[in-house]
């Protein structure tokens, strides 16, 4: 049985719906897959009701895009507790946010010469959480450029001219609304994101865990997180960050290994948490 704790679905900026998630994850013999969504848990439900029919167990996630000075943290939650108001409260404005710096991606783009219509960016985006990725697949469409990545390295990476800041979420306030919705907060990629400085004090402020086994780490920093984990007493993460294959991890779902005993820790502190019976 292969485990996958990080995948995306059309409810954020991937290419299948929830449902063919787990249609995927049973053609690649995926037993047990985190749905981690960028900003919205929409997809959650449709794919935990998939997964009982078709015999996925589907852990109730998020992923919560931050910043740090020049770059980003992402911050992973696991077993939370989707439905509370609050979560979802705080859920619906940062997909707000998302909606008008796209908009005002897409205006600097015109302005530019790159004509790209917003309707077709939110068309992509399936009125979920829509993201940079969903202005790079329309900038591809319109044939401005050939791929995600020419998309982000010429025109809205960061310091590129039609980039727009988002609103700044610190890495301290996504674990504290993780905790809050009773969920297991979990450092996501953290060889790309490069800022392993900052682990000490996110441990202090309530991370929980660490994404260690993941795509883009080396051998030596899956050893190094390995060992962060042990030293500050963190749970164990990886997946595949599967969102479709053209970003993310770009591997297949489930072809990231990630040993099965990582999860029952993962299982024991959401029982702890009161989100999981003691030993289920």
């Amino acid at each position: 049985m292969r485990i996958d704790l990080h995948t995306h679905t059309t409810a954020s900026d991937g290419l299948l719906s929830p449902t063919r998630l787990i249609e995927e994850a049973v053609r690649r013999r995926v037993g047990v897959l985190a749905v981690t969504d960028h900003d919205t848990t929409d997809g959650v439900d449709e794919a935990m009701e998939a997964g009982r029919r078709l015999g996925v167990e589907v852990i109730p996630g998020v992923e919560l895009n931050t910043d740090v000075a020049g770059s980003e943290v992402h911050i992973l939650g696991y077993y939370i507790d989707h439905r509370r108001e609050d979560l979802q409260r705080f859920l619906r404005e940062r997909r707000g946010m998302r909606w008008e710096r796209a908009r005002q991606m897409v205006v600097k783009l015109n302005g530019l010469g790159m004509a790209v219509d917003f309707g077709r960016v939110l068309a992509l985006a399936h009125d979920g959480s829509v993201g940079r990725p969903h202005v790079a697949r329309a900038l591809i469409e319109a044939g401005h450029v050939a791929s995600m990545e020419e998309a982000f390295r010429k025109y809205i990476g960061r310091n590129c001219p039609a980039y727009v800041e988002r609103v700044r979420l610190t890495p301290f306030e996504a674990v504290a609304v993780i905790r809050q919705a009773r969920g297991i907060p979990v450092m996501s990629h953290p060889g790309p994101a490069a800022r392993n400085e900052m682990i000490p004090a996110l441990v202090e402020a309530g991370l929980e865990g660490i994404e260690a086994y993941y795509p883009e780490h080396s051998p030596g920093e899956t050893k190094y997180y390995l060992s962060l984990a042990e030293r500050y007493g963190l749970v164990v993460t990886g997946g595949s960050d599967f969102h479709g294959a053209d970003i993310g991890g770009r591997v297949p779902l489930g072809s990231q290994y990630v040993p099965a005993e990582m999860l029952d820790r993962l299982k024991a502190r959401a029982a702890a948490h009161g989100m999981l019976p003691a030993g289920s």
